[in-house]
């Protein structure tokens, strides 16, 4: 039997020497808090934990206190002899402060506050500005991003007064997850499930890497195209549009505007950008080729068609009839296609192979003109289609060529924005 050596990921974020306060609030999926902040220590965070009256009700605050090592804080007002915590931790002798407005320290020392699980009625405090609370008060007097990472009953995040609460808060910029889809609690199936913890460490550390893009307009490409063989069937490949996604994702959170050009995926249109969805390789040049002028970066990370039906018959083939060729033609290079360069913009390709990758990504990244080119062999375990994760060998104009270990797709993006920014 042959064997393979596994290689360990990377990590999916990097949070040394980064403070995080966790606000916990009164949902059923408060236990999952614990294994977050656990997470969180891992990837190098200081965690504080601030819980709800409601929030106790579910987990006791000793479980914060000995996973994070520090006291929780659960009141407005604590008590003159350092109680911080309803598990009965004193803290070890706290400034005054700390001990009359403990939300003001706490906002003061953290990089980063996620409220995880925040329930309906904590998105709705929160929306309307109210402060009755220690975990309220902090978000209204913290300077640092705000977080929130709802977990309720799928009846209630689809409820009009929710989805207007989190309209207002994502108009004032504060990023709010969205929940996922499954069982919940009340026996339903539906959305309002705790996010994937990957995806919420992924979504922090967006939310704390430096906004070098700032300023800078990227244009993306992900997904597939579907090329018509009559009104019901088409030609198309296994892109899932993840890679483009967590790109997108990374180039928003690191300040710059975004412009998504996707065809046909299941995945949700990424926050705070502009989504122009396409279907066929045709409508995707037009866009990009339209678009291209005002663009700082061009990061082409579709799957295009290579080839479509030279005929697509108008109604729908009878599967009776004798089909036993298929007439295809070429579609265009959109690379090729670009409108004439000026100075400074970049253009990034990627090189979907299955065998002699980085001579077969040299020759595009020649032949295309491009600035960077990002190559993955399809046929590696956790690379290519469908996967979260990837492993990528990058290749630059200067004749650089640096291959990465398998890592999650956002750490990846982030990867590939560097390298961006470091092109001679």
């Amino acid at each position: 039997m042959k064997t393979t050596n596994r290689v360990p990921l990377a990590p999916a974020v990097r949070l040394t020497g980064k403070t995080i306060v966790l606000g916990v609030t009164g949902s059923i999926a408060a236990y999952k808090a614990a294994s977050l902040a656990r997470r969180l220590m891992t990837e190098g965070a200081t965690v504080r934990v601030v819980m709800t009256h409601t929030a106790q009700r579910f987990v006791a605050p000793l479980t914060f206190e000995a996973l994070t090592g520090h006291p929780v804080g659960t009141d407005l007002f604590p008590s003159s002899s350092g109680e911080v915590g309803a598990g009965g931790a004193r803290s070890a002798g706290p400034p005054p402060a700390m001990n009359v407005m403990p939300h003001l320290a706490l906002a003061g020392g953290a990089d980063l506050i996620a409220i995880a699980p925040a329930s309906a009625h904590c998105v709705a405090k929160l929306a309307h500005g109210l402060a009755d609370d220690l975990l309220t008060a902090l978000v209204l007097a913290a300077e640092c991003p705000v977080m929130v990472v709802p977990a309720m009953d799928g009846g209630m995040w689809t409820h009009p007064a929710v989805r207007a609460n989190v309209r207002t808060l994502r108009q004032r910029r504060v990023a709010v997850l969205e929940p996922g889809v499954g069982p919940l609690a009340s026996g339903r199936v539906g959305q309002g499930r705790f996010p994937d913890e990957d995806a919420i460490l992924a979504a922090i550390s967006g939310a704390l890497c430096a906004k070098d893009f700032r300023g800078r307009r990227v244009l993306i490409t992900a997904g597939p195209t579907q090329e018509p063989l009559d009104p019901v069937r088409f030609l198309s490949n296994r892109s899932s549009g993840k890679m483009g996604w967590a790109l997108t994702e990374a180039a928003r959170d690191r300040g710059a505007d975004v412009v998504l050009v996707a065809g046909p995926t299941s995945l949700a249109p990424v926050p705070n950008v502009t989504y122009v969805p396409v279907v066929t390789s045709e409508e995707m040049r037009k866009e990009v080729v339209t678009r291209f002028p005002g663009t700082d970066v061009l990061i082409m990370a579709a799957a295009v068609a290579d080839f479509r039906p030279a005929r697509p018959a108008r109604g729908k083939v009878p599967k009776g009839r004798d089909v036993r060729m298929l007439a295809l033609e070429p579609t265009k290079d959109i690379l090729k296609e670009l409108p004439l360069r000026r100075a400074g913009q970049v253009v990034v390709g990627f090189a979907a192979e299955t065998g002699d990758l980085v001579a077969r990504a040299r020759g595009k990244l020649r032949d295309k003109a491009l600035d960077l080119i990002v190559a993955n062999d399809l046929t590696e375990p956790g690379a290519g289609f469908g996967t979260d994760t990837n492993r990528a060998t990058l290749l630059d104009r200067a004749g650089r060529c640096e291959g990465l270990p398998l890592m999650s797709k956002h750490e990846l993006a982030h990867r590939i924005l560097d390298a961006v920014l470091s092109l001679p």
